[in-house]
């Protein structure tokens, strides 16, 4: 049974590096079933791959969790007396997204009468499973995070005016060379538990201590921090018929992590940085509150949320955001969705090009369509397309708000190292100062990784995705099935010249010329436990930037290496 686990104003440098895994929410491209000592009989083996694929619901366009996949995992090997264990991993996809590969091992699998785990054996050796026993399954999970993150002229060596009026700042990094380390540890428990044949319990429960120590992006304070993670529990429950089609329901309610598709309006529901520290770590995913309800049939998903953000509190806009969003991918390869958000409540302000109070977030209505078409799905060489549009109005006062995007690549999936290569162009309304409506986009929560929507591994701290025009081409190479490098070039650009709202050091332009980037990252996936991750960027501010700043703005270099371990 799979199950779905699951800006502020201010705060530049809410990046988004790493997760609770490398993998995490990514879109499923391929899943391959292997069973490890076949026998004779092909029919039987055949029938063996069908009962693993269908109980643990993983299909392609699904998004990863690594969690439910576990859990299902248990729970098949439980219910089936002829599979001894099965095992899952991860691997970079082709176009971004994760292949997984299953591996089945038969055997007589009988379950010891007390159940498995430390619980029940009292060996050490079970760890980390504390109990299965008649389809309760508990399981303790550690993720240990470390990192170290250097710049030379951060904030393009004038963090004073860059940082003017900024709550966060507090003896920042600027011109010359700084460093820092940080890190967190998140350990819990997490688990499912069967109600009926067809409905299961779940729960996840986990805390987070993170800390961090040096010359950091906006102080220079040493800080630790301990506090709840996940903490929620749902019910999920579904079935597949004698034809193949698979119905399943899902409700969950508590602090937990939620990305709405690919993260373009909803990726980071919790802020880092300030007392939490961790800033680039980006330790923290859970909202404070997230209400979630899902049903699919076969490819046809829809979800309904309430969702509450664990704003940090010196920035706290009490926002509050519910939605509908329906996804479907109709022919293979073909992904189509849609999205409706509105905002019941928040302080967020808007304001005009003369700095009066334009009005606040509530009210905000919002319509996204978006889809994305591969060619050749299954790792075949060929092209990938996609696109996405959005528009935000307010019931309050008059707001027209656009966004979209555009992508086109080709994946050369035979040649070595598997190269695919990507042209997009992002587009976020500025406020047009000729016009009374107010046209400046909300960025929202969007955010995710360097591969979604955190543009540039340095430009995204300086402007985030509101007034810009944002050109990528992107990289992507499997130098190994585990190693992968991915190239980035950058050119961002003003929509408008008025950019109030925006950093205060930028708020009136001259030039349209944000500036440009070239950045790469390196991940080494050495298994589903540990994961090694780094990254360099080079920024150089545009002509818009530089007269800005008075015409002293050095070139900003940015390096960045870290190591997850988790189980």
């Amino acid at each position: 049974m799979l199950l779905v686990l699951a800006d502020a104003p201010g705060a530049f440098a809410q990046v988004g590096l790493a997760n609770s895994g490398p993998f995490e929410q990514r879109r499923i491209e391929s899943v391959q079933i292997t069973i490890a000592n076949p026998t004779q009989d092909a029919a039987f083996n055949q029938r063996i791959e069908d009962a693993v694929r269908r109980g643990i619901l993983l299909f392609p366009d699904e998004r990863y969790n690594d969690d439910a996949i576990s859990l299902a995992i248990t729970q098949i090997v439980r219910r089936n007396p002829q599979i001894a264990s099965i095992d899952f991993e991860p691997l970079p996809a082709a176009l971004g997204g994760v292949d997984v590969n299953v591996t089945v091992k038969l055997g007589d699998g009988v379950q010891p009468p007390g159940g498995r785990g430390m619980a029940a054996s009292g060996k050490f050796s079970d760890f980390p499973l504390l109990l299965d026993r008649n389809g309760t399954v508990l399981k303790f999970k550690l993720d240990v995070f470390t990192l170290m993150y250097g710049n030379n002229n951060a904030w393009y060596g004038q963090p004073g005016p860059m940082l003017a009026g900024n709550p966060l700042a507090d003896g920042p990094a600027g011109a010359g060379w700084s460093d820092w380390a940080e890190g967190y540890l998140q350990y819990g428990i997490y688990g499912i538990t069967p109600l009926t044949n067809n409905l299961y319990a779940y729960g996840n429960f986990s805390v987070i201590t993170s800390g961090s120590s040096g010359q950091e992006l906006f102080t220079n304070l040493a800080r630790g921090y301990t506090y709840w993670e996940d903490a929620y529990v749902g019910l999920v429950g579904g079935n597949v018929d004698s034809k193949g089609n698979r119905l399943t329901y899902n409700l969950s309610v508590g602090r937990q992590r939620f990305t709405l598709a690919n993260g373009f309006l909803i990726a980071n529901t919790a802020a880092n940085g300030w007392n939490r520290a961790a800033l680039q770590a980006n330790a923290r995913w859970a909202s404070d509150l997230l209400v979630l309800g899902e049903v699919a049939y076969n490819q046809t998903k829809l979800q309904a949320f309430y969702l509450d953000p664990d704003e940090l509190p010196i920035l706290d806009t009490d926002t509050r955001i519910a939605g509908l969003n329906l996804e479907t991918t109709p022919v293979d390869g073909l992904m189509l969705g849609m999205s409706y958000l509105t905002v019941p409540q928040s302080t967020a302000a808007y304001y005009s090009p003369t700095g009066g109070l334009v009005g606040t977030r509530e009210g905000m209505q919002l319509w996204d369509a978006r889809f994305n078409w591969t060619a050749n799905p299954e790792g075949v060489p060929g092209p990938f397309i996609g696109g996405e549009a959005a528009l935000q109005t307010n019931r309050n006062f008059g707001m027209n708000a656009r966004a979209g995007w555009a992508e086109v690549g080709y994946s050369f999936a035979k040649a070595k190292w598997s190269p695919a290569i990507s042209y997009r162009i992002a587009y976020f309304s500025g406020d047009d100062p000729d016009t009374p409506t107010y046209e400046r986009w909300d960025p929202l929560l969007s955010g995710g990784t360097g591969e979604q929507w955190v543009q540039g591994m340095s430009h995204f701290k300086v402007v985030q995705d509101s007034n810009v025009i944002a050109q990528r081409i992107q990289g992507r190479l499997r130098v190994t099935p585990k190693i992968e490098v991915v190239p980035q070039l950058w050119v961002f650009r003003a929509d408008t010249l008025n950019n109030v709202g925006g950093n205060p050091a930028l708020s009136t332009l001259t030039d349209s010329t944000y500036g440009y980037e070239a950045n790469v990252t390196v991940k080494w996936y050495k298994s589903r436990n540990l994961y090694v991750h780094g990254a360099l960027g080079f920024t150089v501010p545009g002509e818009g930037t530089k007269a800005a700043l008075g015409g002293d703005a050095s070139n900003w270099l940015a390096a960045m290496l870290f190591v997850r371990y988790s189980f």
